[in-house]
């Protein structure tokens, strides 16, 4: 599997055949370089975490140019669908889909989910974060937006992920210092993935604390160049 990070909280993973992208928010992210088409090519799915603009991002343009099928909760699927989205496969938290050749799983996030309309910002269903498993390649956990939770423990359990993308910019997520203790009380994984930094000016403005923190404790921390696939 080859995971490209193209800032803030948006990935591409290129498995077999499969091109899935979660949280594509390329226009407008600051951290975000390169073309959207570059990024996008070859789309097979979308995976959103949540509603916020910030995570939803270029969903229905790329999903218009590539036919990519997208993956999210039953809210924010369907309000989609309501502005144009024609292949989809709505899901909620706890429950698990086939999407030919890999599964997903939405799993808690604690944050908050909406989407602004007209002014108003519109509550979408849950904030979650997002399992990928594929036969013979490693369990990918997208954490989404998050702060530490107890019941990551049981994520750890249950799904065993190898590989988990963790926010860790602060203000709107968990911080370095407690995404760390995240990765180090919970999860045994073989490669974690700072995100959600950087991007802003009020978020952690690089993953050095983050790298600091889990110094030591066994577990890998890969701070990727952007855009630059990385193998796992």
């Amino acid at each position: 599997m080859k995971i490209t990070w193209f800032g803030h909280s948006a990935f591409r993973l290129d498995f077999a055949d499969k091109v899935v992208l979660i949280d594509p928010f390329f226009s407008g992210n600051p951290a975000f370089e390169g073309s959207v088409e570059k990024a996008a090519e070859g789309t097979t799915h979308i995976l959103i975490t949540h509603a916020h603009g910030d995570h939803v991002g270029d969903t229905l343009q790329i999903a218009k140019a590539t036919g990519a099928k997208v993956v999210t909760n039953y809210d924010l699927c369907m309000y989609l669908v309501s502005q144009g989205l024609e292949n989809f496969d709505p899901m909620n938290t706890g429950g698990t889909t086939d999407q030919g050749g890999f599964t997903v799983t939405l799993v808690h996030a604690d944050h908050s989910a909406g989407l602004g309309e007209m002014g108003v910002n519109v509550p979408l269903g849950s904030a979650n974060g997002v399992i990928v498993k594929a036969q013979g390649e490693p369990t990918v956990y997208h954490m989404g937006d998050t702060d530490i939770f107890g019941d990551m423990a049981l994520i750890a359990e249950i799904h065993r992920p190898d590989v988990a993308m963790v926010p860790i910019g602060d203000r709107f997520t968990m911080g370095p210092e407690v995404a760390a203790l995240a990765v180090d009380r919970y999860f045994k994984l073989k490669a974690a993935i700072p995100c959600h930094y950087g991007s802003f000016p009020v978020l952690e403005p690089t993953a050095d604390k983050f790298v600091a923190a889990l110094d030591g404790k066994g577990t890998q921390v890969i701070v990727p160049h952007k855009t630059v696939g990385v193998r796992i």
